[in-house]
């Protein structure tokens, strides 16, 4: 129901895409990528005009995950209602946050989340009760790591019970640590460690939002980093080009 999730339950690394709803949705989700990401944060993107994104997604191997632009029920319900199967909190600092979060997140009795019928491609259920608990059980949940504040509160964040990956912002971090966008800085590659290392030690998965430059994604996965997002463009027209090669 989540392969996301089932792939790093047994160790594994997901490899994701951002994905915006010009693009071919559906292509993208059948191409390989583990997961789409949809980004309303930054991108001039409504989580209501995700809808038919992701339901263009129903029965591909790919998992639509939507960033919410703040930690906000309301953003978080309509994430969910469009049919989520992950949802990014930016800018989580403190436990007390991200237990707020896991709450939006998930339906009574683990959580608040508000019902509006089922919601998502998660498959067939015998009654109501046995889609919420699937549902809760099934969801990704990944508050974001950007700020020193939240490196400093990093373990009782990682003691709040729901959260699946801790991902960390790269350029927010980064800037946050007074080294901007230097991504190979030692007070850089530091933090990297120990967010890895307490979120292993936490039984969360640590991840990147993307992969810095200067970094390595195969590097990063030695150091216990199991979850990204690759830019597709390049491979695509390089993908292209080899086509019409073939062509000629």
């Amino acid at each position: 129901m989540n392969r996301v999730k089932d792939i790093l339950k047994e160790g594994g690394a997901v490899i994701g895409a951002a994905a915006f709803p010009s693009d071919d949705v559906a292509f993208l989700a059948g191409s390989g990528f583990d997961f789409l990401l949809f980004d309303t944060q930054h991108a001039p993107v409504e989580i209501k005009q995700l809808g038919s994104c992701i339901r263009s997604m129903r029965g591909a191997e790919g998992v639509p995950i939507v960033r919410v632009g703040e930690n906000r029920a309301d953003q978080i319900c309509y994430a969910l209602d469009q049919g989520a199967k992950g949802i990014v909190v930016p800018m989580v600092n403190s436990a007390k946050e991200a237990e707020d979060m896991v709450r939006w997140c998930k339906y009574p009795f683990d959580g608040v989340r508000s019902s509006a019928g089922m919601s998502g491609d998660w498959g067939d259920f015998a009654s109501y009760r046995e889609y919420m608990d699937s549902v809760n059980e099934q969801l990704l949940v990944v508050p974001m790591i950007e700020t020193v504040e939240a490196l400093d509160a990093i373990e009782e964040i990682l003691a709040v019970k729901g959260i699946d990956v801790l991902l960390i912002g790269p350029s927010d971090l980064s800037i946050n640590l007074d080294v901007a966008l230097d991504y190979t800085n030692s007070k850089y590659q530091d933090a990297l460690d120990r967010i890895a290392e307490a979120s292993i030690n936490a039984g969360v998965v640590p991840g990147l939002y993307f992969v810095p430059p200067g970094l390595d994604s195969k590097e990063l996965i030695e150091r216990g980093f199991r979850f990204f997002t690759l830019p597709w463009r390049g491979w695509a027209k390089e993908g292209i080009k080899a086509g019409l090669e073939l062509t000629k």
